[in-house]
């Protein structure tokens, strides 16, 4: 089976990730990060949504990575997003990761919030 590089283009794919990090289009930020094609940048967490609604109109699907492990988002901040118009998939945040790659590469509209891993 023949392998080929993956072109993001000028889009910005997550690297890798690691106990307290992510590595962003070679970057390395310490902590949560929210992640675009665009760019990254560190987030609070889910006291800080201000970031997520501003993606509004501009994505299609936002992936929350949740950490180690796949975990609920507190409900009112699920429905405040899902009625903003954001498209929201949970999953822990190596998930996150794998799937934010896969469909950056393929041009779609999304984001990432994650949590870092432990």
């Amino acid at each position: 089976m023949p392998l080929s590089e993956i072109d993001y283009g000028q889009a910005q794919p997550i690297d890798s990730y690691g106990p307290g990090f992510f590595r962003i289009a070679g970057q390395v930020l310490h902590g949560a990060v929210l992640v675009t094609a665009t760019g990254a940048r560190l987030w609070q967490g889910y006291g800080d949504p201000a970031p997520l609604f501003a993606l509004a109109g501009r994505i299609d699907v936002l992936f929350v990575g949740t950490g180690r492990e796949i975990a609920h988002l507190p409900p009112a901040l699920r429905r405040e997003l899902e009625a903003a118009g954001l498209g929201v998939e949970i999953m822990d945040s190596p998930a996150a990761c794998r799937t934010y790659n896969v469909l950056l590469s393929e041009g779609r509209r999304i984001a990432a919030a994650l949590l870092p891993v432990d």
